[in-house]
């Protein structure tokens, strides 16, 4: 009993202790934002604004090019899906390439491969070389989608983890509505100039995101994996609030990594460049880590088969055959849906962390079913209406600014980071990029189909099937996805265990048997 006793006063003590350096209750430090914590996952997720103003540029630029050069609706559905497909390609080479030559100059090589891309595209005398500059680009964007929320999440607390790994879908919805803006404003140029111009602008950013990187640290948890132990100690220094959280940090990570290399991390770490992961992952995983590939690769899945990106980037030929025929007033409608989804885009940034990944992921997941549903029944009157009803017309972009909404508050932010924080440290870089590589080889299927099935089914049969797959969707997420809220990312691991290990002391809940 006194052994109990003192054993209780020691926790409690230690407790105080941490409360005085500013731990949470979970020992994961200060609640506050680190200043420079913040600014580091603002530039790092600054990449991903290339990927939304593709998208939305792009919504407005193919309407032009399909008329300037003369190409086929099938030509199109290449040209945008084209950029998806390819991107896979960066997302599947961007894991190794971190865990090479680290996260920091992974950023700098994603931006640089777009900036070649958008040159190509602005300046592209045919349907060819503007398809080779779309490829080009893909590949960037590839390597920007996996790199900005992993190296996010490497330096950021467990306290602002959601928040800060949710800014790169703040950033893609920035440039969403960016590129609606851009092509509600070049609209009126000669057919010749506006899509260079829409395109090519890109270039911008790219440049600004290349410089920039030069201000950020590399990820501590990287320097840790490659046993440079005391430059992940001066970063993680920066990046806490205090010398205490660093030190706790530092200690937390150094014990993983030593747990995922099966060593002491020291300087015999420097030759480690990610080897025997893709094996770990696909030809001999073990039963947590097949659970953590279930959970990455379905919620990237149904991101993309919930068709988002092809709503968006169709958009403007949905209207038309609802009766819309003006192009400043197509693109007008989807300025009207870029501000909606930068709109809850932010709450839920915002809010992620208060409320959890689940409550929000489902709660969006329910509302894109219904509200494809209802776009479904608006399209199909309208089709079926010789009159075109401004009413059902109105209906209708009320239900697209609610998908993509409720879109912007689940599925758009939490797919980023819980892809991001399940993996542990050696197999995070090359499993999130496995899990985007599928991300977007759905995206770039949808998006090369989306016309070619809504021909044979209409416009108003294909949201039926997109909202069926959101009901499959929301199943999916209930069952298999657990709650991540407030846990470090080595703490996420106990997450995914066998629930008969008790392993560290029972560290956290533990998942649902698959």
């Amino acid at each position: 009993m006194a052994a109990e006793e003192a054993q209780m006063d020691a926790k409690e003590m230690e407790s105080q202790q941490q409360t005085a350096a500013g731990y949470d209750d979970f020992g994961h430090g200060s609640t506050g934002l680190n200043k420079y914590t913040f600014f580091c996952a603002l530039l790092a997720s600054t990449n991903s604004i290339l990927l939304g103003y593709d998208i939305g540029v792009m919504s407005g630029a193919a309407l032009f090019i399909k008329e300037n050069l003369k190409i086929t609706s099938v030509q199109v559905e290449i040209l945008v899906g084209s950029l998806n497909v390819l991107s896979l390609i960066g997302s599947l080479a961007s894991g190794k390439t971190s865990d090479y030559i680290g996260r920091r100059y992974t950023i700098v090589l994603a931006a640089a491969t777009f900036l070649v891309g958008a040159l190509l595209m602005g300046f592209a005398p045919s349907f060819s070389l503007l398809l080779v500059g779309r490829i080009v680009a893909g590949i960037g964007v590839g390597y920007s989608l996996m790199i900005s929320p992993v190296y996010t999440a490497e330096i950021s607390p467990a306290m602002k983890r959601g928040f800060l790994t949710s800014l790169p879908e703040v950033f893609i919805v920035s440039g969403i509505l960016l590129g609606y803006i851009v092509n509600y404003s070049l609209s009126g140029l000669p057919q010749n100039i506006n899509w260079r111009l829409m395109l090519g602008f890109a270039a911008i950013p790219a440049v600004a995101i290349g410089f920039g990187v030069t201000a950020m640290p590399e990820s501590p948890r990287w320097l840790v994996m490659k046993g440079r132990t005391d430059e992940a100690k001066r970063v993680l220094v920066k990046v806490s609030n205090s010398s205490q959280e660093a030190g706790f940090r530092l200690g937390e990570i150094t014990k993983a990594a030593a747990m995922d290399l099966g060593q002491a991390t020291s300087s015999s770490n420097s030759n480690w460049r990610g080897q025997g992961v893709w094996r770990e992952l696909l030809l001999s995983p073990t039963r947590p880590v097949r659970r953590i590939l279930v959970a990455a690769i379905g919620i990237n899945f149904f991101m993309q088969a919930s068709g988002n990106d092809a709503v968006i980037y169709y958009c403007p030929e949905v209207f038309k055959v609802a009766g819309i025929q003006n192009k400043r007033q197509l693109f007008g409608v989807n300025v009207i849906m870029g501000v909606a989804k930068a709109s809850f885009v932010l709450i839920s940034a915002l809010y992620l962390d208060r409320f959890g990944r689940r409550p929000l992921l489902l709660l969006g997941s329910i509302g894109m079913a219904v509200s494809l549903a209802v776009l479904g029944m608006g399209s199909k009157f309208l089709e079926h209406s010789e009159t075109k009803p401004l009413w059902a017309i109105i209906v209708c972009i009320v239900a697209v600014c609610a998908n993509v909404s409720f879109f912007s508050l689940g599925l758009g932010p939490i797919t980023w980071v819980y892809s991001s924080e399940i993996f542990p440290l050696r197999l995070r870089a090359q499993g999130t990029g496995l899990a985007i590589s599928v991300n977007r080889l759905v995206s770039g299927v949808v998006s090369m189909t989306f016309l070619t099935i809504s021909k044979k089914i209409t416009f108003g049969g294909m949201f039926f099937v997109l909202s069926g797959i959101m009901v499959a969707g929301t199943l999916f997420f209930y069952f298999f996805l657990p709650e991540t809220k407030n846990k470090s990312l080595e703490e996420v691991w106990a997450l995914f265990e066998d629930k008969d290990k008790n392993d560290d002391g029972g560290r956290g809940m533990q998942m649902r048997e698959m």
